[in-house]
């Protein structure tokens, strides 16, 4: 499988700030190149890291990979947003030295094997990316829908068709809504963001979204594109269409409001950063895997409980230290303050909390 090095030269200014904020003397040599708070420091790390999956992490991707490289000139990360099933997929048969997946591993995917880990031992989930998902549209003349989760449950399970719906009306009082068939558009791979999207509609609207959540889209609606390039791309060619998307994915295209409560919020990577501070993390995992079970049904003031969490995956231990070596010292990059900042000034995403950063470099750390 070919992979792609992702470097483009639009992020090198922050590409070099990274550096510059990390990078000192490395008299030694040493191989471990990160302080506690995840910069790099200094150019000792040397060879390939490969890692597919997430495609709403590309573009945090490009920017944490542009700082490290900079940092590190001996040092190559290839990354493949192929799509988070793909990615773990790829992780469990070793095409891969990392996954990423807006999806924690699920339990039979723990209770396998991974051809990188070294005997007797288990992959962890290491979350390094926040994002709300936007409720994206192209509506001509429409610019501030309205919408709750039964009504988009209803959209996107093909129980509401036209744009007009009375439904969709009773939430948008004033607006010209035309009287068009409503054009869904939903991801054609396995995905952690339509894992998550589901999660939130079955959380939501149990008696409108009547599929369990799935990383599969679950009902024969609309038009099927693969990642989140292809559904905006997909969305914007299309008249009166309708999407899912990790925010980063959806310039040029409209964001409906949600309704959180009794009120309606527009999307912002701050109420997506209350709810993953207010959710618990998965229990009875290994004691370095901080899997987050979300919670979707947040109604907490200015929170937005449409949004993703994303995980490095890793193994715990690897067969081959120099592996190990590479991936502990770049997700303890990632996790760090200014890699985090990096990336939400170009994904739009929501920095790990102080708090959050620290048990993923901690854990990170602790990869052999």
């Amino acid at each position: 499988m070919k992979l792609t090095r992702i470097a483009p030269l639009g992020v090198m200014a922050l590409a070099g700030a990274l550096a510059l904020a990390g990078c000192a003397a490395n008299e030694a040599g040493a191989t471990d190149t990160s302080t506690s708070n995840g910069t790099a420091t200094g150019s000792a790390l040397k060879g390939t890291l490969n890692g597919i999956g997430s495609s709403a992490q590309g573009t945090a991707q490009q920017v944490w990979i542009a700082g490290i490289q900079t940092a590190n000139p001996d040092l190559t990360v290839n990354y493949d947003p192929q799509g988070s099933g793909a990615g773990r997929k790829s992780f469990i048969s070793g095409a891969a030295d990392f996954a990423g997946s807006d999806a924690a591993l699920k339990d039979a995917e723990l209770a396998g094997t991974f051809a990188l880990c070294a005997p007797g031992t288990k992959a962890i989930d290491l979350p390094v990316y926040i994002s709300p998902i936007a409720i994206a549209y192209n509506v001509a003349g429409v610019t501030d829908l309205k919408l709750d989760a039964p009504t988009i449950a209803g959209i996107f399970s093909g129980k509401i068709t036209r744009w007009n719906d009375p439904k969709i009306a009773a939430l948008n009082s004033g607006a010209s809504l035309p009287d068009a068939a409503i054009v869904v558009v939903h991801r054609s791979d396995d995905s952690g963001t339509t894992q998550n999207f589901t999660e939130y509609l079955a959380a939501n609207a149990k008696d409108v979204w009547t599929a369990p959540a799935s990383q599969t889209y679950p009902f024969p609606v609309g038009d099927a594109a693969k990642g989140t390039s292809g559904v905006a791309e997909a969305t914007k060619n299309a008249k009166n269409s309708i999407t899912y998307i990790d925010e980063s994915g959806a310039a040029g295209l409209s964001i409906a409001e949600l309704k959180v409560g009794d009120t309606f919020t527009k999307i912002s990577a701050e109420g997506a950063a209350k709810v993953v501070a207010d959710s618990p993390q998965v229990s009875g995992r290994e004691a370095n895997d901080l899997a987050i079970a979300i919670d979707h049904t947040d109604t907490q003031a200015g929170a937005w409980p449409l949004v993703l969490v994303s995980y490095v995956i890793a193994c715990q231990q690897y067969q081959d230290a120099a592996t190990a070596s590479l991936v502990s010292n770049y997700v303890q990059y990632v996790a760090g303050d200014a890699a985090q900042q990096a990336a939400a000034q170009q994904a739009g995403s929501a920095p790990l909390s102080s708090e959050l950063s620290t048990k993923v470099i901690a854990a990170a750390q602790s990869i052999k």
